[in-house]
């Protein structure tokens, strides 16, 4: 019996070690540029073990690179079924919505990923351009019912600037 239980662990170690290394495969295969075989690496391996978050969440990234949203979108919001207390998949929820602009959605994201993680930074810098792209808003609203504000148009200006300069990430 006791070789039994060994042979077992070796087989759930060496199973183990392959799901990780899907993972670094998927990630290989993202870095080189080979979406579509990143994409089938990813499904083949969620597939295998779909509590493997890792793989999952490299599957949406994928799919959010082949700028395919409705699928990464659910990929994304599975994600947050299997695992609520993750915050990167609500990141990139909620750039999904920003995209699409639904920027009061991509907030409420953000602060559900603040909450899963405070010291997440990308979701923290996110949260600063989706208040930004907000103010912008709600300034332009403003200006159009009140275009000799001075005040006003010197936000906009700024507001504008900053919001094309290209982001520092």
């Amino acid at each position: 019996m006791p070789f039994r239980r060994l042979i077992t662990v070796l087989v759930l170690m060496l199973c183990g070690a392959a799901f990780a290394d899907e993972a670094t495969e998927v990630q290989r295969l993202m870095r080189s540029g080979d979406l579509a075989a990143a994409l089938q690496r990813a499904e083949r391996a969620a597939q295998a073990d779909p509590r493997d978050a890792k793989v999952r969440f490299l599957q949406g990234v994928v799919l959010l690179d082949l700028k395919r949203d409705a699928d990464a979108m659910a990929a994304f919001q599975r994600l947050t079924e299997d695992f609520p207390e993750l915050s990167e998949p609500y990141n990139n929820i909620a750039l999904l919505h920003a995209r699409a602009g639904r920027l009061e959605q991509a907030r409420a994201a953000l602060e559900i990923a603040l909450r899963n993680d405070p010291t997440q930074l990308a979701a923290r810098q996110n949260l600063g351009d989706i208040h930004l792209r907000l103010a912008l808003q709600a300034w332009e609203t403003a200006a159009s019912a009140t275009p000799a504000d001075a005040g006003l148009q010197r936000k906009l200006r700024l507001a504008r600037e900053l919001a094309a300069a290209p982001a520092a990430r």
